[in-house]
């Protein structure tokens, strides 16, 4: 408050008017007071000494906005209402988040690597091998894959080249396997054929389900039995206790056979290129059968030579 003497009838009349300046806070007595003389306390207008005055609210403001980041203020009180602390991370979290980054990181280069390996055109096919074939000829098992010629490796499957095979009655199954950057390995298993068939003028193999496998020129050309009857012996009743009969024989025996028949599932012969019989009976223990007539074959030739193996029942073979 600012005092100003007005005058008046003979009277001086002092009368108060408000400073411009805004109004000073609850403290403002204690601030006056710290502007009295050295040597003398300061006195409030009530008369009792005055507090120690604070330090302003802008030099409190300077001060915290000077102090380091993260170091705390000396002391409790006012000023340090508010404070935010930083802490640093614990390195434990630090080496997780860093090793989540790299992994992550990792993975998408990988990602994106084999992408671009997948679609690369410098692993465009060029080069189709075909092997473990006896009865399907090269050149036609290659002519077939043909379509998959300008595909990128990784993009052929072991179904895309079943399909283009699948019309093939001489293979069983396939593996695929790919040389990169341009080559495509192809490893057929076939069928195994246990006999000749008899068609018109021609011989076809046959495996021992009875599928067409492949052509022989003649009937010398295939070491395989001959089945009597022709294409109709195919379709009798009597036709899959033969085959599975020449199916479990050694390869050894197979080729020294010339024909086999059965009127019956219970009366299977075959007939050696020698000229003797064999009586085999029923497709019944088949293995034990075979391995007695191997046995019977290996023997010295008795004289008279032997017409007839009777191998019917394993345990008691007969000749004859």
């Amino acid at each position: 408050m600012a005092g100003r003497k007005r005058r008046g009838s003979g009277d001086e009349t002092i009368t108060a008017t408000r400073a411009l300046d805004p109004e000073p806070p609850a403290d403002s007595s204690a601030r006056r007071s710290a502007a009295a003389p050295a040597g003398k306390p300061a006195v409030t207008s009530a008369g009792r000494p005055a507090a120690k005055p604070a330090a302003p609210q802008a030099e409190r403001r300077a001060a915290v906005s000077q102090r380091p980041a993260g170091e705390a203020p000396s002391g409790g009180g006012p000023g340090t209402a508010g404070t935010v602390l930083a802490f640093p991370e614990p390195p434990a979290r630090r080496r997780r988040r860093l090793a989540w980054i790299t992994a992550g990181s990792a993975l998408v280069a990988t990602g994106l690597f084999f992408a671009l390996l997948y679609f690369s055109p410098m692993l465009a096919l060029k080069t189709v091998v075909v092997e473990g074939t006896s009865l399907l000829p090269q050149e036609q098992a290659a002519a077939a894959l043909e379509p998959l010629k300008g595909q990128t490796l990784p993009t052929i499957s072991d179904a895309d080249v079943e399909q283009l095979l699948k019309d093939r009655p001489e293979i069983d199954t396939i593996k695929v396997a790919a040389q990169p950057p341009s080559t495509l390995v192809v490893t057929v298993t076939e069928r195994v054929p246990v006999a000749v068939l008899q068609e018109g003028g021609g011989h076809v193999l046959i495996d021992e389900e009875g599928r067409r496998l492949a052509a022989v020129p003649d009937r010398a050309a295939a070491q395989l039995p001959l089945i009597a009857g022709g294409g109709e012996a195919v379709n009798a009743k009597v036709f899959p206790s033969i085959t599975a009969v020449l199916a479990t024989l050694p390869p050894e025996v197979l080729g020294r056979l010339e024909n086999a028949s059965a009127q019956t599932v219970d009366s299977i012969e075959l007939k050696l290129n020698s000229g003797q019989t064999v009586f085999w009976g029923s497709a019944d223990a088949n293995e034990a059968k075979a391995r007695v007539l191997e046995a019977l074959l290996k023997m010295k030739p008795s004289d008279p030579p032997v017409a007839v193996y009777d191998v019917s029942t394993p345990e008691r073979p007969v000749t004859r």
